[in-house]
């Protein structure tokens, strides 16, 4: 396979498997190498059914080092402002059903998106997350191109704040419902807490996953629309390290012109 030197490397699988499978070595790699390089990582999860077959790779692969993942501090990205953090819906639910239940972190920062004033939830948890650089986000990508809960119409490359509440476009709240985390999109918050788009740009490495023919516009957008708000996923291509991996349905509208000019190996 053709190796590029374009931002993001582009991995194209035939199976979801194979794509989290890789995207869990990606990230164990990376953990593993700064943990044993400075003693500790700080890495920030997507929480989404894009990202099941990811953590599914994830969690074993965590559990064969327990050492090196017990010196790993813990953030996520986003959630639903109003819900409490045992209902399923929740992020931080997922994230610990999928992930921390398993495996054994130093920390796990949660967002608490039923605080009483979200505004100043939000200006607590920015303080944390950029008290250090984040050294690793694996992240997914929206139906709208979002990332986090970053829809066109709120997202900002040179956010102010590295953490705000954002109201939720149609498009977004639809997928909830496509997702089947929900059963209506009037069920679905308007709401939520999101970490903005520079947090993303300064992070050490971006593991995106994004499957399933859902997500295949915005897998285009991705590499080919001009960076900006529009399809906020274009930050990928401004940062020097960041890995897209998609399966084929994903990844059916890309030319082969594209697929050429940004598919690697990315073996390591």
């Amino acid at each position: 396979m053709t190796t590029s030197n374009k931002s993001p490397r582009l991995s194209i699988h035939n199976t979801r498997a194979s794509m989290g499978n890789l995207a869990a070595r990606l990230v164990n790699d990376e953990i593993t190498h700064l943990v044993k390089s400075k003693g500790r990582a700080r890495i920030m999860m997507a929480c989404a059914p894009s990202q099941d077959d990811y953590f599914e790779a994830l969690v074993p692969l965590a559990r064969q080092q327990p050492e090196i993942w017990k010196k790993v501090t813990v953030f996520h990205m986003d959630d639903y402002v109003g819900l409490s953090a045992d209902q399923p819906q929740s992020f931080r639910f997922y994230l610990r059903s999928h992930f921390l239940d398993h495996v054994e972190v130093a920390e796990f920062h949660p967002l608490g998106a039923d605080a009483a004033s979200p505004e100043e939830e939000a200006r607590r948890y920015g303080e944390m997350l950029t008290a250090e650089p984040i050294d690793i986000i694996s992240m997914g990508i929206g139906e709208n191109g979002h990332i986090a809960f970053n829809d066109p119409p709120v997202a900002d490359f040179n956010d102010s704040q590295a953490v705000k509440v954002v109201e939720m476009d149609a498009v977004c709240r639809q997928q909830q419902v496509n997702d089947g985390c929900f059963p209506n999109i009037d069920a679905v918050p308007r709401h939520a807490l999101s970490v903005t788009l520079p947090v993303f740009a300064s992070a050490g490495l971006l593991c995106c996953i994004a499957p399933t023919e859902r997500k295949a516009a915005a897998v285009r957008d991705t590499l080919t629309a001009p960076v900006g708000t529009e399809c906020p996923a274009t930050l990928l291509r401004t940062h020097p390290r960041s890995t897209l991996l998609v399966d084929e349905p994903a990844a059916s509208l890309l030319s082969p012109e594209v697929r050429k000019a940004f598919s690697c190996s990315c073996q390591h």
